[in-house]
């Protein structure tokens, strides 16, 4: 079983590429991931909003931890493609039980966000990197560590000093062993191309309105791009017009 999630982590590890990127819209159970999946994506993201709004918890490691686990399990378990997990900033577990817990799934990789949902602010970057080095050494598979920069989605810092910190962020979270860094909330090309150059390494870009389209993502050199919860959301718009027009008589199956 080990030398088979190795195989997985390091096949999912290959299609970071700068310039061609790993493109993940994210999952939130077995049904969304097999969609995924069957529509040729190389790799399955689950979404931690997702899955917890699905569930009926609040984001923000809301969700009790052996159920945000239970089903990361049940999406490895319905698709044959690599799965990485986003576990938020790991719930306060100790590096080797993250370890532990992550590969127990199935998953071979995940998102780590520098986020502490304690204080609202974020965890002191040498912390994570320490923390990011940890859950490498712990790891018997060579996962691939995702790590989340969060000074912009949570507007950290003056605006004029948040892109060098997540660029300080991100250099020391990849020198401690994480495979790709993600300033997750940048969607602007100047901030992105700054990014690319800066960080000196694979870079995630979630992809939302405000940002650049998929080309020119690949075009400006980004390795990876994530659609977080962007697949449940649409989802469910369309579900509650359906449901609107039952409430008020109408047919939905021709909406």
């Amino acid at each position: 079983m080990v030398d088979g999630l190795a195989a997985k982590a390091e096949h999912l590890r290959s299609l970071h590429v700068p310039g061609r990127p790993l493109v993940l819209p994210n999952a939130w159970d077995a049904a969304s991931a097999r969609a995924v999946e069957a529509a040729g994506f190389l790799a399955v993201a689950t979404a931690s909003t997702a899955i917890a709004e699905s569930l009926g918890y609040r984001d923000g490691e809301g969700t009790p931890v052996e159920v945000m686990f239970a089903a990361v399990a049940r999406v490895v378990q319905a698709v044959a493609v690599p799965v990485t997990a986003d576990i938020e900033a790991g719930y306060g577990l100790p590096a080797a039980e993250l370890a532990d817990r992550l590969l127990a799934t199935g998953a071979v990789g995940c998102n780590l966000e520098d986020t502490d949902h304690r204080t609202g602010g974020l965890v002191d970057a040498e912390l994570q990197a320490v923390r990011i080095a940890g859950l490498r050494g712990a790891a018997g598979v060579p996962i691939v560590i995702n790590a989340r920069v969060d000074v912009h989605v949570r507007n950290v810092g003056p605006p004029e000093d948040r892109l060098s910190e997540a660029i300080r962020r991100a250099r020391l979270y990849l020198a401690a062993g994480a495979d790709c860094a993600y300033p997750i909330g940048v969607a602007d090309e100047p901030t992105i191309v700054a990014l690319v150059g800066g960080v000196g390494g694979p870079l995630n870009i979630y992809a939302q309105p405000s940002a650049p389209p998929l080309a020119r993502l690949a075009e400006l050199g980004v390795a990876r791009v994530s659609y977080g919860p962007w697949l449940h959301r649409l989802a469910m718009q369309a579900v509650q017009r359906a449901l609107t027009r039952i409430a008020g008589g109408e047919d939905p199956f021709t909406a």
